[in-house]
């Protein structure tokens, strides 16, 4: 240790700047005194020498600068000193120790560059051999430190030399040559004797090492003797322990022998008690021998229903019997124990017992011996059937799960109404949590008056009943009061006490918003708002029966939006609810005194007017309904403009009753809907008699349909280019019993709006066949034109229809042609074509009918598979006296022709009509000036005349 502190100290005294030890700072500052001396003697001479010049101030500051400079060297030592002795040195009395050799350095050569007179050689002479003995003498004293030396030749030295080198005096050159020869040679000196002095600082550093070594090791060798004495007393002291311990050894020997024969008595008085213990716990013991795979096991009667015969070994006796879903947690708890990583095992799994049942064991075992290696070698354990516990774990946690799955809030409380128990509904309807409740009293947590008198009244209930039901009012956490359902009762045990009270109950609060909700929807338009159709007549009815015993008048409008269906078909039902909703909030905005305003269902409205006033008052209301109607409708980026037909019925002029009030508004909206839309119309007894007309014609045109009262009439087509009729459109005709022929005009449109004209052109698919197929085996083949209904075409089932026809008349496709007009073509393109498409490769031919009606499109035109186009008789009607009827008749014609089509002209009466069309090159016309739509059998006739007529002018 002394050595390792003496070494320290060595290397605590060297200076890392200059590699000095404390002992050669010692020799180095007694050296710099030296300098110091001697440049204040040069100081002396300096003033002697220039007593009577003007540089005599400067002088004296140079030698106040000499003292202060010894002043700070003294101090430096003084630093070095302590440094010494404290075993440290700052960095900043190391720098200061530089810093004054170069600054002593500088100083020299301030004396021999500003004090040296240049005019006297003589004082020259002496001052710098003066300055010679200073600079000799400092560059020895700085001989310890190369960094010392270095830095006072460069402030000494260094100014002198290139001063005398510089000037323009050849003495003065010299001057610095010998300078510079002087600075070589104090240089080499300065080399040798900085390596001397380093060699006898660094062998007497070893020598004070070689000294405190010495001392070390005396002090080590005392102290090993005087452990060496004190070790041969401890060997005494323990041969004195020894001996004393061999006697207490033979004593506990004998104590323990005694105790053996003691243990071994209480051992068999515990081994009997173990075998009562486990005969009493059910538990059987297992021994298990891994190398042998021999086991031991006792009551496999009980647990296995197998003789103990029949266990001998362990991996072929019981390993079959466990159950495969439990074996990887049998091997994986006896690996982690065999791997040393547990104490031992608890596993509980499945074994089959011998009559087929599966029997819960509880496998608890351990390793008892192992070979050198850690590999098992013996196991003992335990092993009991828990069959009847976890049959009762199962059963506790089905009534756990059912506890707290269960929708019903239930909470249990003991005899003083503490609550002990609740479940997951219970917190989640009242929010609070289990510890907020657990062991409270169920009226603690409750601060309301009335709820707190409703819990008193349910516990005189229990007490006097045992049991309570009922409506009830409780609290949640958050202070909201709600309603609930409520069931209390008690149960008691052997002796009828109470120890248990059971609640369950129901929270109301979403079957009475529920029940609010549907009492509102019973009521109300779930859509719009507005009262419904029932809410509509309850509130009709109470009008009408307040107004005819109190007297006055009632209003009742019924409105309906104008081609609602079109809208709600093309634009979706979701922009159809907007506008619905629309309406119904400019209603309710524009009639904020009606009594009711409802929506009757779809696109109707109904509004009951009580006081409306005069009858102008209720014409303006009228027109303004409809003109708020009419206001744009912004939905997304569309504005859609939508009207409405308005009819309006008055209680005491025409009805008496609430349901001929709404029939007669409902006429009057209809008669406004035939006239265009957009209007409003007053109930009258003319419109009572036209909707009845118009209902007795739609039941005697069902009746039409099913009696066979329509026929197929047949008009002729006439080719051109010939002169030879080899087609005819088939046009439907009513020969009513009662009223004779009825017109088309006056049924087809109702079949259209009550949708008989599917039925209809069905009907006529198949006389117009059977007709063809007759005048074809009398060697007149004729091509039969039948419009078609455009609902055959949605329903996608055209193709199938005209097939079935086909297959049943056995009419030839090519004799069959199909008409269907351009707006009902444009309406439902994609699914025209692709009917038309099906069509064609039947052979059937296909037409477009009333063509130049519509908006023509000339893409659709080219994709339709078409045969013929039929010129509209719009056209025709003056094309010989208007040019814009002949220019455009003449342009659908060249345009067909370039598209392979077939032009026939409709509705031709005069000549002239069918002079133009032919010089047009019309293909075929049809009109009365041919032939009026006739019957079968007048057509046969027409067409033998007209084949007659034929081969009498060839």
């Amino acid at each position: 240790m002394k050595t390792t502190e003496i070494e320290s100290q060595s290397a605590v005294q060297r200076l890392a700047l200059w590699h000095l030890n404390t002992d050669s700072l010692g020799v180095l500052y007694q050296s710099s005194k030296v300098p110091n001396i001697l440049m204040l003697l040069c100081a002396m001479a300096c003033v002697w020498l220039l007593q009577d010049t003007t540089q005599i101030a400067w002088l004296m500051a140079w030698v106040i600068a000499v003292l202060g400079l010894s002043v700070v060297q003294t101090m430096t030592a003084k630093a070095f000193a302590r440094a010494s002795v404290a075993q440290k040195a700052s960095p900043f009395w190391q720098y200061a120790l530089l810093c004054s050799a170069c600054f002593s350095g500088f100083l020299l050569a301030v004396i021999a560059v500003v004090f040296v007179p240049a005019e006297d050689f003589n004082q020259q002479l002496l001052l710098l051999g003066l300055l010679s003995l200073i600079a000799a003498s400092a560059c020895i004293a700085y001989a310890l430190s190369c960094v010392l030396f270095i830095g006072y030749v460069s402030f000494s030295f260094v100014p002198i030399i290139w001063l005398y080198l510089s000037a323009d005096s050849e003495l003065l050159n010299g001057f610095g040559f010998l300078v510079v020869m002087c600075l070589a040679a104090i240089t080499t000196a300065i080399i040798q004797v900085n390596r001397l002095l380093h060699q006898v600082l660094q062998q007497r550093e070893k020598n004070q090492k070689l000294i405190h070594s010495l001392q070390s090791a005396q002090q080590q060798s005392a102290t090993l003797n005087a452990e060496l004495s004190q070790e041969v007393l401890s060997k005494h002291a323990v041969e004195q322990q020894l001996l004393a311990a061999t006697a207490e050894l033979e004593q506990s020997v004998h104590a323990r022998t005694c105790e053996l024969n003691e243990a071994l008595q209480a051992l068999s008085k515990s081994q009997e008690r173990l075998e009562l213990a486990l005969d009493a716990s059910q538990l059987a013991l297992w021994d298990w021998d891994l190398e042998t795979d021999q086991v031991h096991h006792t009551r496999t009667k009980s647990i296995f229903g197998l003789e103990d015969e029949q266990v001998e070994n362990m991996l072929s006796d019981l390993r079959p019997l466990l159950h495969p879903d439990d074996l990887p947690v049998l091997r994986r708890a006896m690996i982690e124990h065999m791997k040393q990583r547990t104490d031992g095992y608890v596993v509980e799994y499945r074994v089959k017992h011998s009559d087929g049942h599966w029997v819960w064991i509880e496998d608890r075992g351990r390793a008892v011996q192992r070979d050198a290696s850690g590999r098992v070698l013996r196991m003992l354990g335990t092993r009991r059937d828990i069959s009847l516990r976890k049959q009762h774990d199962e059963e506790l946690r089905l009534a756990s799960s059912v506890f707290d799955a269960g929708t019903e809030c239930i909470v249990i409380l003991d005899p003083e109404y503490k609550v002990l128990t609740v479940n997951k509904a219970y917190t989640a309807v009242t929010g609070f949590k289990r510890e907020d409740v657990v062991g409270r009293s169920v009226v603690a947590q409750v601060t309301h008056i009335e709820v707190r008198q409703q819990y008193e009244r349910i516990r005189a209930g229990i007490e006097q009943y045992g049991s309570w039901q009922g409506e009830s009012l409780d609290m949640r956490k958050n202070g909201e009061i709600y309603p609930l359902w409520l069931q209390i009762h008690v149960v008691r045990d052997h002796d009828n006490k109470i120890t248990h009270i059971v609640g369950f109950f129901t929270d109301l609060t979403a079957r009475r918003k529920t029940e609010e909700r549907l009492s509102y929807l019973t009521q109300h338009d779930e859509l719009t708002g507005l009262s419904n159709r029932a809410l509509f007549h309850q509130r009709l009815q109470q009008a009408v029966e307040s107004k005819q015993y109190a007297g006055g008048s009632i209003a009742l409008l019924h409105i309906d939006l104008d081609r609602f269906k079109v809208l709600n078909d093309s634009l979706g039902v979701q922009v159809a609810d907007q506008v619905l909703c629309v309406v119904s909030q400019r209603l309710s905005r524009l009639l904020p005194e009606a009594d009711t305003v409802a929506r009757l269902g779809g696109n109707e409205f109904a509004i009951v007017l009580d006081n409306y006033g005069t009858l102008s008052s209720l014409v303006r209301l009228a027109a303004s309904l409809l003109a708020h109607i009419r206001l744009p409708i912004d939905i997304g980026d569309d504005e859609l403009v939508i009207s409405a037909s308005l009819g309006i019925s008055i209680l005491s002029d025409n009805a008496c009753d609430p349901a001929a009030l709404i029939s007669q508004a409902n006429i009057a909206m209809q008669h406004a809907k035939y006239l265009g839309g957009d209007n409003y119309q007053f109930y009258n007894d003319q419109l009572q008699t036209s909707s009845l007309e118009r209902l007795q014609l739609e039941q005697h045109l069902r009746r039409a349909i099913e009696e066979g009262q329509l026929q197929a009439y047949y008009q002729p087509k006439l080719t051109l280019h010939d002169g030879v009729v080899r087609s005819a459109e088939a046009l439907v005709r009513w020969n009513h019993p009662q009223r004779g022929l009825i017109p088309p005009s006056e049924f087809i449109p109702l079949a259209e709006e009550t949708g008989l004209i599917g039925a209809i052109t069905e009907l006529m698919l198949h006389q117009a066949c059977e007709q063809a197929l007759i005048w074809m085996q009398q060697g007149m083949p004729v091509r039969v034109s039948v419009n078609l209904s455009v609902n055959h075409v949605r329903q996608g089932n055209l193709e199938a229809l005209v097939q079935r026809v086909l297959e049943q008349t056995g009419l030839p496709a090519y004799l069959l042609e199909l008409e269907l007009t351009e707006s009902q073509l444009l309406e439902n393109a994609e699914s025209v074509i692709g009917a038309f498409r099906k069509l064609r490769k039947l052979g059937v031919h296909l037409a477009i009918d009333d063509f130049g009606t519509g908006y023509s499109s000339l893409s659709y035109l080219k994709r339709f598979p078409t045969n013929s186009i039929k010129i509209d008789q719009s056209f025709i009607r003056d094309v010989t006296h208007n040019d814009e009827d002949a220019a455009i008749t003449r342009a659908i014609i060249a345009m067909a022709h370039s598209l392979n089509l077939l032009v026939v002209a409709e509705g031709v009466e005069t000549q002239a009509q069918l002079d133009f069309l032919k010089a047009s090159r019309c293909d075929e016309i049809q009109g009365y000036l041919i032939s009026r739509p006739v019957p079968a059998q007048q057509f046969a006739e027409f067409l033998l005349d007209h084949k007659q007529a034929q081969l009498d002018l060839n």
